[in-house]
């Protein structure tokens, strides 16, 4: 959508979003409802660049779909069907790489009639403009958690397995991930992320913050342990955006901004009173939140 179209629609409606060139601005703060109040949106992301350009992607952890949301729209609409897949497929995270054109995001299907509970986790590449399937790669194990997806500034992609402890990476033009990190504090690991260039991730069991180091020969060896001034209760889905780790609290309803200094993390609140936020997607002056409780996507103003 053309700047000169968003503005036309600006004022549509108290709340509408205008969204043009990639930038997403928000008149209001925004609440679309991703299907029903049930979805449970798990995670969210927003396009830059190509024909879908603004468009904001939102995965469901109740059903077997994708949705989208157009420029200008509060209306969401299918986008990925996974229906024919095994009965109880859902989505958790969700990533949209112009660079590649893919939607990358997790699959997870349980285990009929298994006790503990199990899964099995595919990752999934979409075509980015027609939500055409075009990679599959099954996570091994008898069980996993396929959660969160980052690019890495050498454009492979890296995401998480929470039940394993694991960091996959798929190197570009690769069809099969390899085991980047495994360690025993990875157990719970949640959102992924590069700020600056370095690896963060967190732990959404163990309420934690941890920096990737790597070696002279880029390999990555053991988590460090960030310190944070405030408690964070279920940290989930995370993204970099002004120098700081965005990071959505499961635990406690809290959308919070982490700014890192060396092994410590000064926290502040950007927005509390939310049901369930799982997942954030920082757009221009906008972070899009996933509020799974409630079964929508929400929008609040990016902090100077």
């Amino acid at each position: 959508m053309r700047l000169s179209n968003a503005r036309r629609l600006a004022g549509w409606v108290a709340g509408s979003i205008v969204l043009g060139a990639g930038l997403a601005r928000v008149a209001r703060a925004a609440e679309i409802l991703i299907g029903d109040a049930k979805s449970q949106p798990e995670s969210l992301t927003m396009v830059q660049g190509g024909v879908l350009d603004g468009t904001l992607i939102v995965g469901s952890a109740s059903s077997p779909y994708v949705y989208k949301v157009r420029p200008g729209s509060t209306v969401a609409e299918k986008f990925v069907d996974a229906s024919s897949e095994a009965p109880g497929t859902f989505f958790f995270g969700m990533l949209a790489d112009a660079g590649s054109g893919m939607l990358w995001t997790c699959q997870l299907t349980p285990v009929p009639d298994a006790t503990p509970s199990r899964r099995h986790t595919a990752l999934r590449g979409f075509d980015l403009a027609t939500g055409a399937a075009k990679v599959r790669w099954n996570l091994p194990g008898e069980n996993s958690t396929c959660n969160d997806l980052a690019v890495g500034p050498d454009k492979a992609l890296y995401f998480t397995d929470t039940a394993n402890g694991k960091i996959y990476r798929l190197p570009v033009g690769s069809a099969a991930a390899e085991i980047y990190l495994e360690h025993r504090t990875l157990m719970g690991v949640d959102g992924i992320t590069f700020l600056d260039g370095v690896m963060y991730v967190n732990n959404v069991v163990f309420n934690k913050l941890y920096r990737i180091p790597v070696d002279a020969d880029g390999k990555p060896q053991s988590p460090v342990d960030i310190w944070m001034d405030q408690p964070v209760k279920g940290p989930d889905g995370m993204r970099a955006a002004h120098g700081k780790l965005i990071v959505a609290e499961n635990g406690s309803g809290k959308i919070t901004a982490l700014t890192v200094n060396g092994d410590r993390a000064s926290v502040t609140v950007l927005k509390e009173g939310l049901k369930t936020p799982t997942g954030v997607e920082p757009a221009g002056d906008t972070i899009w939140i996933a509020e799974r409780g409630a079964g929508k996507a929400v929008s609040i103003a990016m902090p100077k």
